[in-house]
């Protein structure tokens, strides 16, 4: 993808509907994402958060019907427009899923395949061991490389989808509920996990865990439903902000558990 300019922003959403065939899911979303930062999108089920971070990197073009009004900017450019490539949108912008999905392959081959597929020429068991590092995993599977992936516990193997994403380096972590399966100790490493990456990387997560978008993320975004079940976001700021001082009542009643 060629820039068009550098921009502030990791990537900026504007005036975004998203649609499957006829439905609206998500209507006139504005959203400037801070680079390096954890960005969480929190929000009552079925107001579109899954729906949001997907469009992110145009995995819901997948889905038959799927598409989208407004602009996704990526370094200035709109990442929809025709002569963009999707599958480079995902190579820039990886994603880690809800639930762990390592590829029935050995741990090795889980990020050399996907490294391969993405044109790596360089030393491979350098990037294998480098991609665990950061993906705190290294020292776990070092002396087992060669074991299936499926052989892991689901906080390892969340990891190593983690660095499967990491291997063909991307500058955007998406994760769509990526703790969801996972017990309180491995929830606590992904996190710690998502910070230290975020040193590097933009990372944007969906949760429904509000004590998770208050220990982990920078900003938060929060989005509900409108009358016509459409997804809206009712306010984006510093997380701190969102979780102490909200400015919408709305906000305040969510996370304090009064609906949703």
């Amino acid at each position: 993808m060629n820039p068009s300019h550098e921009s502030t922003f990791a990537i900026e959403m504007r005036s975004v509907d998203i649609y499957y065939s006829a439905f609206r899911a998500v209507k006139e979303l504005t959203l400037q994402v801070e680079p390096k930062k954890i960005t969480s999108i929190i929000g009552p089920s079925g107001c579109g958060k899954s729906t949001v971070i997907r469009c992110f990197n145009r995995m819901n073009d997948l889905i038959p019907g799927a598409h989208i009004k407004g602009e996704i900017l990526f370094h200035g450019k709109n990442i929809y427009a025709p002569d963009v490539d999707p599958v480079e949108v995902r190579r820039l912008i990886g994603m880690v899923f809800q639930k762990p999905n390592p590829f029935p392959k050995s741990i090795y081959d889980n990020i050399a395949w996907g490294a391969r597929i993405n044109g790596y020429r360089g030393n491979m068991d350098n990037l294998v061991e480098e991609t665990l590092v950061q993906a705190a995993l290294w020292t776990e599977v070092k002396d087992d490389l060669r074991k299936s992936a499926l052989s892991l516990s689901g906080g390892q193997q969340q990891r190593l989808c983690i660095a499967r994403a990491l291997a063909v380096k991307p500058e955007i972590i998406l994760m769509d509920e990526p703790c969801s399966a996972l017990d309180p100790i491995a929830t606590l490493k992904i996190e710690d996990l998502m910070r230290e990456l975020s040193k590097n990387y933009t990372i944007i997560i969906v949760t429904h865990n509000m004590q998770q978008a208050a220990r982990a993320s920078d900003f938060t975004t929060f989005l509900t439903m409108d009358t016509d079940r459409a997804g809206i976001m009712v306010e984006y700021g510093p997380t701190s902000q969102i979780f102490t001082h909200p400015r919408d009542q709305r906000t305040e009643d969510y996370i304090t558990g009064r609906f949703g």
